[in-house]
């Protein structure tokens, strides 16, 4: 039986990413949670060495858990591109190069070169820990595929080439809550949000 969060509780969101920062305190904001981010307590950036993304989201989320001693809730986001064998996959992160991802969708595009499988997907596992070690996993995923050039500045990460199955706008093309309705951090919190959030108001 998963644990649920109640309202007025602090969550610590285990990220020092601003675009992932701001889309989970978007979704939190109806349950009455206080959401307070690793940077701002000042926690450091565990390293990743996890060989999935669940395994990364635990990492985070259990080492913001116990230095802070609230439950803390992690995200492990990244792109899949089958042409590529899966990568950048857990490595999505790594690819861009002081977290400038620009290069790093330059990158996926050399790599794919002429390879006509344009197909990927975006996945985001939501861990949610607490300092006593209890951990729940919830894992969302959006298809599509990749395009290039890149489109859009609205978006964070490679959201300008990934080009969702259903529509002709990258996700750096559409707006913040066109995104939301459809993405894979939201897919993940759904579920979520059913199995340990408080119920909204």
């Amino acid at each position: 039986m998963a644990r649920r969060l109640v309202r007025g509780d602090r969550l610590v969101i285990a990220t020092h990413n601003n675009g992932k920062l701001v889309e989970m305190a978007d979704l939190l904001r109806p349950y009455g949670l206080e959401a307070v981010s690793a940077g701002a307590l000042g926690l450091p950036e565990p390293e990743e060495t996890g060989a999935t993304f669940e395994e990364n989201a635990a990492i985070k989320a259990h080492a913001a858990a116990s230095a802070s001693g609230l439950p803390a809730l992690a995200d492990d986001s990244g792109l899949v591109v089958s042409g590529l064998g899966g990568a950048p996959g857990i490595y999505s992160a790594r690819w861009a190069v002081n977290k400038d991802f620009a290069p790093a969708m330059k990158r996926v595009e050399l790599e794919l070169s002429d390879n006509p499988d344009r197909r990927a997907y975006f996945v985001a596992v939501l861990a949610l820990a607490w300092p006593d070690g209890q951990l729940e996993n919830f894992r969302g995923e959006v298809h599509g595929s990749v395009t290039f050039p890149p489109r859009g500045t609205l978006g964070f990460g490679y959201d300008p080439i990934f080009l969702p199955d259903g529509l002709d706008e990258t996700f750096g093309e559409l707006d913040g809550a066109r995104r939301m309705r459809i993405s894979h951090r939201t897919v993940a919190f759904r579920q979520l949000a059913a199995s340990c959030l408080p119920p909204p108001p």
